[in-house]
C-alpha cells in the first residue's frame, strides 16, 4: 500500500507538470487531500479483508486460499463505498475548476487530477502488489504475517460490548447544536478577520540573484510591523529567485522599509512588481468561491440521494455544514485570519466529511440489504460500530499528514495545518454522532409525514412477503433496503 502511495505521488506530480500547474498553497490543500482518499481506500480494503478472512476462518477453518480470497472479498466490498467517496468529490473538484477562481481553482485542479490517480494507485497498483503479496509461499506458511489475520481488540470489543450510541442520537444532536450555537456567537460577537484574499491589498514581488530563505525573509517582513503578510519564494525557470509579499494596503514608505529588509538578506534585490489590489477583485473571489461550494455541496447531495436516498444525502451535507460551521467559528473566537489558507482547509475539511460519512452509509446500506426485516436504529448502529476501527485507522493516516505539514511546513502552514486538525476531529465525529442520527431523525419524519397504513389482519400478513410487510410497518421504511 505504501509503495502504491509513492506510484499515487509520482502521478499526480507528473500529470502537473505536463500540465504546467503552479502548485499553490490551496494546490497543495488539494494533493493532500487527495492522499487521504488513497489511504481511506486501502484501508477501506483491508478492513474488510479483515472481517471476510474471519468469517470464513469460523465456517471453512484454516484454508492455504483463505487469505486470497478474503482480500478479493475485500476489495469488492469496498468498492461501492470507494466510488461513492472519490465520484462525490470528483463533482466538487469540476465544480469548484468552473465556477470559482484563483486559489480555489487551483484547488479543484489538484484534488481532480489527486483523486484519479489515488484510485489508480488504490484500485489498481496496491490490489496488484498485495495480491502477489498473500500468494507467496512465505505468506501461505505464515498467515499472519500478512495482518489480515486478526480483528484486532477494538473490533472484537465493540462485537461483544458494543454500545447504544444511536439509542442516544438526541443528546448527540443536541450536542451537534449546541456546538453549532456557540459557532454562531462566535461569528456574530468576534467577527471574520477576512485577510488580504477577500478585503484587498499590496502585491509586491521582488527578484534576487542569490536563494533567500522563506521563513527568513517572512522574519523580515514582520519585523517591518507587517506580521500577516503573506510571503512566498520562488525559482524561475532563468534560474532568478523571486520573493513575492501580499499583505494589507500599505503606503510607499512602508513598501520601501519591506524592500530594505529583504535587501540585508539577498544580493542585487530589485522590485519587479508593486500592484494594489482592490477590494473588488477580494469581493469577487469571495463571492465565485462561496457560489462554487454551495453549488458542489448541492450536487454531492443530489448524487447521494439518487444512490442511497434523500435522506441519506440531506443528512450527509447538514453534517458537512456542522463541520464547516464550528471551524469557523473557533477561528473566530480565536481571531485567526480567514484567508486563501483557511479557504484551503475548509475545502478540504468538506472532503474528509463528506468521505467519513459516505463510508458509514454505505456499512448503512449493506447491512439494511441483507437484513430488512430489521429495526432501522439497530442497523445503524451496527454500521457505526463497524466502521468504526476503519475510521480510527484512516484518522491516524491524516494525523500523520498533518504533523508533516506542523513540523515542515513552517510559519505559512501553521493555521492550515490548525484548521485542518479541527476539521478532521470535527468530521471524524460528526459522521457517528450527526450525520447518523440526523438520517435516523430525517427518516422518521418522513415516515410520519405519510398518511397511516391500516394493520394488516392475520391472514393478509401470511400472504405478505416479509419484505413488503416490513416496508408497510417500519416508520423508517422510506430507507430503501439496497439498490
Amino acid at each position: 500500500a505504501s509503495i502504491a502511495l509513492a506510484c499515487y505521488s509520482l502521478i499526480s506530480y507528473a500529470v502537473l507538470v505536463v500540465v504546467g500547474a503552479t502548485l499553490t498553497l490551496p494546490g497543495l490543500a488539494g494533493f493532500v487531500l487527495a492522499i487521504g482518499l488513497a489511504i481511506d481506500a486501502n484501508v477501506l480494503v483491508f478492513e474488510r479483508a479483515r472481517e471476510e478472512y474471519g468469517a470464513r476462518r469460523t465456517r471453512e477453518g484454516d484454508d492455504p486460499r483463505a487469505l486470497d480470497t478474503a482480500l478479493r472479498a475485500g476489495f469488492e466490498k469496498a468498492w461501492s463505498a470507494i466510488i461513492d467517496s472519490n465520484v462525490t468529490t470528483l463533482i466538487a473538484a469540476g465544480l469548484l475548476f468552473y465556477l470559482a477562481s484563483g486559489p480555489v481553482r487551483g484547488f479543484g485542479v489538484t484534488l481532480g487530477i489527486g483523486v484519479v490517480a489515488s484510485m489508480i494507485s488504490a484500485l489498481v497498483i496496491a490490489r496488484v502488489l498485495t495480491t502477489l503479496v498473500v500468494r507467496s509461499r512465505w505468506v501461505q506458511r505464515h498467515p499472519s504475517a500478512s495482518g489480515l489475520t486478526g480483528n484486532g481488540r477494538l473490533r472484537r470489543a465493540l462485537e461483544e460490548r458494543g454500545p447504544d450510541l444511536m439509542g442516544r442520537r438526541r443528546i448527540w444532536l443536541a450536542v451537534s447544536g449546541v456546538l453549532v450555537v456557540l459557532s454562531l456567537a462566535g461569528i456574530g460577537v468576534r467577527g471574520l478577520d477576512l485577510g488580504v484574499d477577500f478585503t484587498g491589498g499590496r502585491l509586491l514581488e521582488y527578484s534576487t540573484s542569490s536563494p533567500v530563505d522563506v521563513d527568513e525573509a517572512r522574519g523580515a517582513v514582520a519585523a517591518q510591523g507587517l506580521p500577516r503578510a503573506v510571503v512566498q519564494t520562488s525559482t524561475e525557470s532563468d534560474g532568478v529567485e523571486r520573493i513575492t509579499v501580499r499583505t494589507d494596503p500599505i503606503g510607499d514608505d512602508e513598501a520601501y522599509a519591506v524592500e530594505q529588509a529583504l535587501s540585508r538578506l539577498g544580493d542585487d534585490v530589485t522590485k519587479v512588481r508593486d500592484e494594489l489590489i482592490g477590494p473588488t477583485i477580494g469581493a469577487e473571489l469571495r463571492g465565485k468561491a462561496l457560489i462554487a461550494l454551495g453549488i458542489a455541496l448541492l450536487a454531492q447531495m443530489a448524487y447521494l440521494a439518487v444512490r442511497f436516498g434523500w435522506t441519506f444525502g440531506a443528512a450527509a451535507v447538514l453534517a458537512m455544514l456542522h463541520d464547516v460551521l464550528i471551524v469557523v467559528g473557533v477561528f473566530a473566537w480565536l481571531g485567526r485570519p480567514i484567508d486563501g489558507v483557511f479557504l484551503a482547509a475548509v475545502l478540504t475539511i468538506v472532503g474528509l466529511s463528506v468521505n467519513d460519512t459516505v463510508v458509514v452509509f454505505d456499512r448503512v446500506r449493506e447491512l439494511r440489504r441483507t437484513d430488512p426485516a430489521a429495526p432501522f436504529p439497530s442497523v445503524a448502529n451496527r454500521a457505526v460500530l463497524q466502521t468504526v476501527p476503519r475510521t480510527i485507522n484512516t484518522g491516524l493516516g491524516a494525523m500523520a499528514i498533518l504533523a508533516a505539514l506542523v513540523v515542515l511546513g513552517g510559519d505559512s502552514l501553521g493555521d492550515f495545518a490548525l484548521a485542518l486538525l479541527i476539521g478532521l476531529v470535527v468530521g471524524t465525529l460528526s459522521s457517528v454522532f450527526t450525520a447518523t442520527p440526523l438520517l435516523l431523525e430525517l427518516s422518521s419524519l418522513g415516515r410520519r409525514r405519510r398518511p397511516a397504513t391500516p394493520v394488516m389482519r392475520r391472514s393478509e400478513r401470511a400472504a405478505t412477503p416479509a419484505r413488503d410487510r416490513w416496508a408497510s410497518s417500519d416508520p423508517y421504511a422510506d430507507v430503501p433496503p439496497g439498490r
